[in-house]
Order: structure tokens, then sequence, then C-alpha cells
């Protein structure tokens, strides 16, 4: 990581010392020194050739991490649980026990999670400005049809939650289905079949932007190369639904026109069944042909 133009609580930060409010709390202090002269101000600028101290400790940035875990079903998203329950850094070595999850899943959720230290690239993966999509994969306890379907994409209200929607719906068979979200409330899929008197059997994240990969082993993780850092940050296109709501594109309105009915290639005329033609026929007698042959006689000026 550069350390030019970065602000001290970043730089301590990423050196691993703790979350950059935490680091905020250490600098007020007065236990971060900055080439030799104690700084209380997390907003100072730190430059390659700045030296910063912990106590008499140097402080270094680490370097940047991000790496994808398959999170094995029993498993909670934190570090210390205070029931005592198995983490994920439980299947995770130590070396990596500094970083931190991006988004939870809960414990009995399954699928993948991404692990960085780099806070900004967090940020930009899980703010809801992102809109970032997730995929699941969800199985029932029972079969559901297509009321069910449309109430989970209309919006299913959530006591205390407030209404709740998915972006996209795929039918998988009679308990299976593909669901697409943008948001991140907490147990969302699970809260929106409760709500419809249905229960989630098996819940597995299959999918973070347009990233994926079916061959990571649940309990196993590896780094991301760049490349794949760059598939979280987009959305794979064509999604389900999105049509819906976006405009068309001006040659998707040519397009249109040309295949509407009543249209003519060329220089035609096309047809307008609102438009007034002339003179209603009278009952019994059949309608003129159009064209402009048999048009009325023009009466007058216009």
């Amino acid at each position: 990581m550069s350390t030019a133009t970065v602000r001290l609580n970043k730089f301590l930060a990423s050196s691993g010392l703790g979350s950059r409010r935490a680091c905020d709390a250490l600098v007020k202090s007065g236990e971060i020194s900055v080439n030799g002269d104690v700084c209380i101000n997390p907003g100072v600028q730190i430059g390659e050739g700045d030296e910063v101290h912990y106590g008499h400790k140097p402080v270094a940035p680490r370097q940047t991490l991000l790496i994808l875990f398959n999170k094995p079903r029993g498993l909670v998203c934190t570090k210390n649980d205070e029931l005592n329950r198995p983490t994920i850094f439980h299947s995770l070595p130590s070396k990596l026990h500094h970083l931190n999850h991006v988004g939870r899943l809960d414990q009995d959720s399954e699928g993948l999670i991404l692990l960085t230290n780099d806070g900004d690239l967090a940020n930009r993966i899980s703010h809801p400005r992102h809109k970032t999509e997730k995929e699941y994969i969800v199985t029932l306890t029972s079969s559901f049809d297509g009321e069910v379907q449309e109430k989970l994409l209309s919006g299913v209200f959530v006591p205390e939650l407030g209404r709740l929607k998915a972006k996209s719906i795929r039918r998988l068979s009679p308990r299976r289905l593909s669901m697409v979200l943008e948001t991140g409330v907490k147990r969302q899929i699970r809260e929106m079949f409760k709500a419809l008197h249905m229960r989630v059997a098996k819940l597995v994240r299959v999918r973070i932007g347009s990233l994926t990969d079916t061959s990571l082993a649940p309990g196993k993780y590896r780094p991301l190369e760049p490349e794949e850092v760059e598939l979280l940050m987009v959305n794979p296109t064509g999604s389900p639904r999105r049509d819906r709501t976006s405009k068309p594109s001006p040659a998707r309105k040519q397009a249109a026109k040309k295949s509407a009915p009543g249209a003519k290639s060329g220089s035609g005329r096309r047809h307008d069944p609102k438009a007034k033609s002339g003179p209603r026929s009278s009952p019994g007698r059949k309608p003129g042909r159009s064209g402009s042959g048999n048009r009325p006689p023009k009466r007058g000026k216009r």
C-alpha cells in the first residue's frame, strides 16, 4: 500500500491496529507519534518518508489482502462470540485473523464471504448505494408457486424490518430457487419466507457481484486475483427483471417503431386508428379503402 497522502487513522488501520474508529481513539490518547513528535490529529497526512510509532514500536501498513472463503454451516461471522459458538476464524489460519469479514452470513447459512484488511474496498463492496448483487440458492421445506414468487419480487412486509423484496427470482425445482438481492438486511431471505409462512431448509450464497467459484470447497479459502476483484464491483449483464425498469436505448426505440402494428417500411404512411380520415360512411355502405385515391375532395380553405 502506498503511504502518499494517506490519513494517519487509515495508515494505522491498515497496519492492523484496529478499525479506523479505534485508531482515532489511539491517536487522540497521545499514543501515536509521527517523526518523533506526539500527534493527536487523526487526519494528519502520512507520506513515504514519515516514521510512525505506537509507543516505542514502529508501525508499517500491511499488504492489502482480500480472500474468498466458503463458509460452512454452523459458523458465525465474528471474531469473538459472546455465546462461545465456533466462528469463521476457527477455520482460518492465525495469520489471517487480522482480516475483517465483508458483510455476514448467519450461522445456519453457507457460501461465499469475503475477508479483507482494506476498509475502503470493503465499503465499496458492501455499501447499499453500490447495489452489489448477491445470489443465493434457497431450498425450502415445502413447494412454492408463482404467487409466492410475485410476492417476493413486489415486496414482503416484515415487522421491525419493513418491506423487503428480491431483485430477481429463478425457479430451479418445486422447492428450490435462485434469489438475487441488492440489500443486506440481517436474515433477510429467512424473514421474507417466514412472513409468507414458509421455512428455509438450506441457504447458500453462490455469487457476489459477478464473482463465483463452484470449485471452492466448504471451509476452504483462497486469495483473489486482481481481475477477480474487478468482478466484485460489477453485476452480471442481462439480470432478470432489470430491463423492466431500465430506459430503452435509441436503437431499441427505433426497432420498436419498425415492428409496431400498422408500420410500413420506406416512406409509406403509418396507419393511426385514432386519426380522422374523412366523413363517416353511411349505414350499409362499405368503408372506402385507404390511400390517396379514395380521399374525399377538399372543400374550401383550411
